[in-house]
C-alpha cells in the first residue's frame, strides 16, 4: 500500500481571524484559517487550502493585483511569498512586529504594512520586465525585500491603510484619533495632512473615485467627509494658495439600536459609493456616499462582525466573524447568499467516511453533527438535534444512514437522503453515551457509556431497547462490530476487551485481559484481526476467532512530542505519558492509523509493527503542544507570560474587563485562558484508501495521495507558439503538440490537432495524457461529438478516455462531475441520432421493397438496386462487384 500521503484539504474551518480578500476577477475568496489560507472558489462551489503553514495564526493577507502573488503574514510579523497561481512558496520574511493592516499599491509595484505606529513601504519583488503590472509574475527574482520608506506620525496602533488610485498616496487610520495622508515619494507643495475631529480610534479612511473627497470612520460609529476646502469665513473671490486645506464638510452618524454597540468592520468601495459597516451586536448596514442613505439593515450573527469586504465589481459583501467561526458572502442587490458556512466552534470529537466517500461526518462539543462534502470542502447540512456534546458517530454500511451517541443520553438515526432525524433512541435511565457501533446489516445499532457499565442494544426498525449486555466492570470507553455481522467487541477502563456474540441464543462474551485501560479498539476489515490501544501507550492485535494476541508495539515514544506551557518536563522527558485515543485500519487492513493528544499521526505496518511513517498534524506555536522547546525569553518571574493575564493594560473599557469565572478553564469564553491544546480524537481512513482524515484542534485535515499539483511542463516555456505545435505535430509528437495546444487555448488548434491523430496512436496518446489536460480533453471531445461529423473518431477517443481514466473520474467525481455529464450527453445524442437515422432507414427500405416490380431496362434505378439487393439475399448476390464499389465509395442512404 502507498504511503505517501501528502496534506491537501482542510476542512471544518472556514475563518478564524484576519482579514478576507477577493481574487481581482471577483469569483474567489481567500480566508485566513489558523495558520493557513483557505480559497473558496464560489462560482464552482469549491475550496482548496494551500499547502503552505505560518507558525503563528495568520493575521493579514494580501494579493497582487495581476493575481499572482499572495503575502501572508502571522501575528508575530513573520510573512510568507507565494505564487497564488502555482500555490508555491517564494519567500520567508520577517517583519519584525505584529501587523495590524497590509495591503499592495495598485500599480503592484508596493505594498504597505502598518506595525504599531509605524507604516513600511516595502517594494514588490522586481521582475524582469521591470515589474509593471502587466507582468504576470512569471520569472520572480529571488531577492530580499527592499524597505522604500518608513513613514512616523501617529501616536498610537495604525488599523487600516488605503491607497489612491495613481499609487501616489495612501491614508492611514490609526488609535490615536487621527488619519494622515501620506505621499509615497517627496511631492512639491505637498506635506502629510493630519484629519483630526473624532473622538475615539478611527478605524479607516477612504479616498472617494475622483480622491477629491475622504472618507473617516470611528468606533463610535461617526462618519467624516473631508474636501479640499478654504476656510468657511474666507472671501470667496479672495482666496489665497495657502488658504485650502483639508476640512470636514458633512458629518454622518450611525444611530445604533443598542447602547453598547459599536463599529467592528467597515469596506467602502469607490466605484459604486457602497458603505458597509458591521458592528460589534452582529448588525451591518450598507449606505451610498455622499447622500448617506441607508439601502439595507441586517442581522447576519449574534456576535460582531471581524471583517467586511467587497467583491471588485461591487456586487458581492463577504462577512468573516471569528467567535463562531462564520463566513458569509451576500449579494446585496438580490439579497441572497452566495455561500454561508460555519465551521465547529467546540472541539472535534469523532468523524467517519460515508459508504461512498464522497462525505465526511463531524460530530463536536457544541452539539453539532455536520456532513462535509470531500470534492468541494464545503459543509452540505448540519444537525442540531442534540442538546449537548456529540461523542461518536458511525454509517451504516448499508442504505445512507448515520448514527450518533450524545451526552445528553441519546443515540439518533438520521437519513441523509432527506436530511432529518427518523429514530431516536434512548436508556431507561439518564445516562452520557460515548461509543457506538452498528451491526454491518444496519439493524441494530449498540452504544456504550462512561457512566454505566452495560452496552445498550436497540432495533434500528423499531426503536425498541433489546437488551443490555452486562460483564464489563468499568466504563465502556470503545465499541465495534466485526464488519461479517458475527460478533460485538467492547473495550473498558476495566482491562479487558469482550467479544460478544450479539445474534447467538446465549448472549456470551470472551474477555481478553490487557495490561492498562483499552481507550480505542477497532476490528479489521476482513474481521479476523482487532486492535487495541491501551492507557500505557500499547498498541496490540489479537486474533478475533482464536482470543489470543498475535503482535504488539509500544507507541509511546512514536505519539509524544511537543510541550505544553505548563509543562515542567521537556518533551522527551514526558514521553511516557502519551498514548494513542484512537486507532483505524486501511481498508485493505495492511496498516493502521493511530493518534492521540499530539501533534503526530501514526502510520504502522500491521505485520511487522514498523513506523512507516509520521504525520504532523500542525506546527502552529498558537496551540499547546506543538513546540518541543520552550523559549525561554518567555519565562518570567511570575511564571510563563502565556498563563499571566495580560489583558488589564489594553486601552478599551472592553478589552479589559475580565468576564471569566475563577478557576475555570474548560468552556470558559473570557479573555483569560490558556491557548488550545493541538490533539487528534479521530481518524478514519476513505474507503478507497487514497486519503485519510483527522479531525484535530485546527479542523478537519484531509491527507490523500492525489494531493500533489499537477505540474504542466509548457507553463514556463516561452516556445510555446503556434508554429512550434504545427510543427511537433508534422513530427509525429501528438502528446506534445495536444499539451501545447491546450497550453495556447486556440479551440482551432486543439481541433486541428485532435483530428491529425492517427487511429492507432489514441490509446497511446491517451495513455500518456497529464491528469491536468483530462477536464479539458474531455470536454473537447464532448463537443467534437456535437458539431463534428467524424463519429466513429469521436467515439474511440471517447472509449480510450474513459477506460484510460476511468478510476481517476470515479474517485473525483465532484471534480470531473460537470464534464462526465457534457460526455454523457454527447454519447446520448449520438446514440438517439444513430437509432434514429436506422428507424427512418427501414420504413424507407420496406416501403421501397413494397412497390411494384419493374424491367430492369426501365426506369427507377434505386428500386432495381433495391430488388437486386433483396434477390441477392434471398438467392444469392448476382453481381459482386456492384455492391463492392457501393460499399468503397462509402455513401450511406437515408442519411441527411
Amino acid at each position: 500500500m502507498k504511503t505517501d500521503f501528502k496534506f491537501s484539504n482542510l476542512l471544518g474551518t472556514v475563518y478564524r481571524k484576519g482579514n478576507l480578500v477577493y481574487t481581482s476577477d471577483g469569483t474567489s475568496l481567500l480566508s485566513p484559517v489558523g495558520n493557513r489560507v483557505t480559497v473558496f472558489d464560489l462560482i464552482n462551489n469549491k475550496s482548496h487550502t494551500l499547502s503552505f503553514a505560518h507558525r503563528t495564526n495568520v493575521s493579514r493577507i494580501a494579493l497582487h493585483p495581476n493575481g499572482q502573488l499572495l503575502l501572508s503574514v502571522d501575528e508575530q510579523g513573520h510573512a510568507i511569498l507565494s505564487h497564488f497561481r502555482r500555490r508555491i512558496v517564494l519567500y520567508h520574511f520577517s517583519l519584525k512586529g505584529a501587523v495590524t493592516a497590509l495591503v499592495f499599491s495598485p500599480c503592484g509595484r508596493y505594498f504597505a504594512v502598518a506595525i504599531g505606529r509605524k507604516i513600511e513601504v516595502w517594494k514588490t519583488p522586481s521582475t524582469p520586465g521591470g515589474g509593471n503590472e502587466d507582468d504576470d509574475g512569471g520569472g520572480l527574482e529571488f531577492a530580499p525585500f527592499v524597505r522604500h520608506r518608513q513613514y512616523a506620525g501617529h501616536h498610537d496602533t495604525a488599523q487600516n491603510i488605503e491607497w489612491s488610485s495613481d499609487s501616489r498616496f495612501f491614508l492611514s487610520a490609526s488609535k490615536d484619533l487621527t488619519a494622515r495622508i501620506w505621499s509615497l515619494d517627496p511631492e512639491e507643495g505637498f506635506s502629510p495632512t493630519v484629519l483630526a475631529g473624532h473622538r475615539t480610534a478611527v478605524y479607516a479612511a477612504w479616498f472617494s473615485a475622483d480622491q477629491e473627497t475622504i472618507y473617516t470612520i470611528s468606533k463610535d460609529g461617526a462618519l467624516f467627509q473631508w474636501q479640499f476646502l478654504p476656510h468657511p469665513d474666507a472671501d470667496p473671490e479672495d482666496i489665497a494658495e495657502g488658504d485650502e486645506r483639508w476640512r470636514i464638510s458633512e458629518r454622518h452618524y450611525f444611530y445604533q439600536s443598542q447602547e453598547h454597540a459599536h463599529l467592528t468592520a467597515a469596506a467602502y468601495h469607490p466605484q459604486t459609493n457602497l458603505l458597509v459597516t458591521g458592528f460589534s451586536h452582529g448588525l451591518f448596514m450598507i449606505h451610498e456616499l455622499p447622500s448617506f442613505s441607508e439601502i439595507h439593515k441586517l442581522s447576519i450573527s449574534a456576535s460582531h462582525i471581524d471583517t467586511v469586504s467587497v467583491s471588485p465589481d461591487g456586487s458581492w459583501l463577504a462577512f468573516g466573524s471569528s467567535a463562531l467561526g462564520q463566513l458569509l458572502v451576500w449579494e446585496w442587490q438580490s439579497e441572497s447568499y452566495i455561500l454561508k458556512q460555519q465551521g465547529h466552534f467546540d472541539n472535534l470529537n469523532a468523524l467517519t467516511y460515508s459508504p461512498s466517500g464522497d462525505r465526511i461526518i463531524t460530530a463536536s462539543d457544541d452539539g453539532k453533527v455536520k456532513v462535509w462534502d470531500t470534492a468541494s470542502g464545503f459543509c452540505i447540512v448540519t444537525f442540531t438535534e442534540h442538546t449537548s456534546g456529540v461523542t461518536a458517530c458511525e454509517f451504516a454500511r448499508r442504505g445512507n444512514v448515520l448514527f450518533t451517541a450524545s451526552l445528553d443520553g441519546s443515540v439518533r438515526a438520521f437519513d441523509l437522503i432527506r436530511y432529518r432525524c427518523f429514530r431516536t433512541f434512548t436508556a431507561p435511565k439518564r445516562l452520557s453515551f460515548s461509543s457506538i457501533a452498528v451491526d454491518p446489516s444496519g439493524e441494530v445499532v449498540a452504544a456504550g457509556s462512561l457512566d454505566d457499565f452495560d452496552i445498550h442494544i436497540w432495533s434500528v426498525q423499531t426503536g425498541q431497547l433489546l437488551d443490555q449486555l452486562a460483564g464489563h466492570e468499568g466504563p465502556v470507553s470503545s465499541l465495534a462490530f466485526a464488519p461479517n455481522g458475527g460478533n460485538l467487541v467492547s473495550g473498558s477502563w476495566d482491562r479487558t476487551v469482550r467479544i460478544w456474540s450479539v445474534f447467538a441464543r446465549t448472549q456470551t462474551s470472551e474477555p481478553l485481559q490487557l495490561q492498562a485501560d483499552v481507550l480505542c479498539i477497532t476490528v479489521r476489515p476482513d474481521s479476523k484481526q482487532v486492535a487495541v490501544s491501551t492507557l500505557d501507550g500499547q498498541l496490540t492485535f489479537w486474533s478475533l476467532s482464536e482470543g489470543t494476541q498475535e503482535a504488539g508495539l509500544d507507541g509511546r515514544r512514536d505519539v509524544s512530542g511537543g510541550r505544553k506551557t505548563t509543562d515542567r518536563r521537556t518533551a522527551a522527558n514526558a514521553a511516557g505519558t502519551k498514548s494513542f485515543n484512537t486507532v483505524t485500519y486501511s481498508a485493505d487492513g495492511s496498516v493502521v492509523l493511530a493518534a492521540g493528544n499530539s501533534k503526530f499521526i501514526c502510520l504502522y505496518a500491521v505485520e511487522t509493527g514498523v513506523l512507516l511513517k509520521k504525520f504532523t498534524v500542525s506546527v502552529n506555536l498558537s496551540l499547546e503542544g506543538t513546540q518541543e522547546f520552550l523559549n525561554s525569553r518567555l519565562l518570567t518571574e511570575a511564571g510563563p507570560r502565556g498563563l499571566i493575564d495580560e489583558q488589564g493594560e489594553a486601552s478599551d473599557l472592553e478589552d479589559r474587563l475580565d468576564k471569566s469565572l475563577p478557576g475555570s478553564k474548560r468552556g470558559d469564553a473570557a479573555q483569560r485562558k490558556v491557548a488550545p491544546e493541538v490533539r487528534v480524537p479521530a481518524v478514519s481512513f476513505s474507503p478507497t484508501g487514497r486519503a485519510f482524515c483527522a479531525a484535530s484542534t485546527e479542523g478537519l485535515l484531509v491527507y490523500s495521495l492525489d494531493a500533489t499539483v499537477q505540474f504542466d511542463p509548457f507553463d514556463l516555456d516561452v516556445d510555446v507558439t503556434p508554429a512550434s505545435t504545427l510543427s511537433t505535430l508534422k513530427n509525429g509528437e501528438y502528446l506534445k503538440a495536444l499539451a501545447m495546444a491546450f497550453r495556447l487555448n486556440r479551440p482551432n488548434l486543439i481541433t486541428r490537432v485532435y483530428r491529425s491523430v492517427p487511429i492507432t496512436d489514441i490509446s497511446l496518446v491517451v495513455r500518456d495524457l497529464p491528469e491536468v489536460y483530462l477536464e479539458r480533453m474531455l470536454r473537447h471531445v464532448a463537443k467534437e461529438s456535437d458539431t463534428s461529423p467524424f463519429l466513429e473518431l469521436n467515439l474511440l477517443w471517447m472509449q480510450s478516455l474513459l477506460r484510460t481514466h476511468g478510476r481517476v473520474l470515479k474517485e473525483r467525481q465532484g471534480e470531473f462531475a460537470e464534464v462526465v455529464r457534457l460526455v454523457q450527453r454527447a454519447a446520448g445524442r449520438v446514440q438517439g441520432e444513430v437509432l434514429r437515422v436506422a428507424d427512418q432507414n427501414a420504413h424507407t427500405v420496406a416501403f421501397l421493397l413494397a412497390q411494384p416490380r419493374r424491367g430492369k431496362g426501365e426506369e427507377g434505378g434505386l428500386v432495381n438496386l433495391l430488388e437486386m439487393g433483396n434477390d441477392g439475399v434471398e438467392g444469392g448476390v448476382e453481381d459482386e462487384s456492384m455492391v463492392d464499389g457501393d460499399e468503397e465509395e462509402g455513401e450511406w442512404m437515408g442519411l441527411d
